[in-house]
């Protein structure tokens, strides 16, 4: 016989997710306290949604939070390619093999 601890997120007497972790389960249900959050300021803004309108959006941006936080602090979700800068001992080792390798081919 195996035993398995579930965690349930209930909501208003309603199961919404199951969840192997009691980590995971946290973290969905403040996920949705955010979501309500979010619906409740929307519901109070002078945008018109309806109700269905209103729990997509709420949903998204509290899912998306990190994502969305960044963008109000100014920053952008395009990701810069950056290089990494080769250490300062690797440029004339490389330019050393490089040269090896043209003198061998030449």
């Amino acid at each position: 016989m195996a035993v398995i601890v579930k965690f349930i997120v209930v909501r208003n007497g309603e199961e919404k997710m199951t969840f192997a972790t009691k980590k995971e389960a946290d973290e969905y249900d403040k996920m949705l306290d955010i979501a309500d959050n979010v619906f409740e300021f929307l519901e109070n803004s002078k945008v018109k949604l309806d109700e269905t309108q209103l729990e997509t959006i709420s949903l998204l941006l509290a899912e998306n939070r990190e994502k969305l936080m960044l963008i109000l602090r100014g920053g952008s979700l395009k990701q810069k390619e950056t290089k990494t800068p080769e250490p300062k001992e690797a440029a004339p080792k490389k330019a050393k093999a490089k040269k090896e390798l043209n003198e061998a081919a030449g």
